[in-house]
């Protein structure tokens, strides 16, 4: 399914196309753990889903400063 959302870091809006379903965004929307109906995603998918953020994003913006 195409997913499309805003990031909260960036305000860019992108599409990815995830393996979910209608009904699991909706048991999401409607109060259930995403990593309960989504079981099957991976942890940056569940992420875009939830903020939009993408991995380049987090990776960009919250990294480790190397010593």
């Amino acid at each position: 399914m195409k997913i499309t959302r805003e990031s909260i870091i960036t305000g860019k809006v992108r599409t990815m196309d995830i393996d979910v379903t209608p009904i699991q965004i909706a048991a999401w929307r409607a109060g259930g753990l995403i990593q309960d109906v989504m079981p099957d995603i991976s942890v940056e998918e569940r992420e875009f889903i939830i903020n939009g953020v993408t991995q380049e994003e987090w990776d960009t913006y919250f990294s480790e400063e190397e010593e």
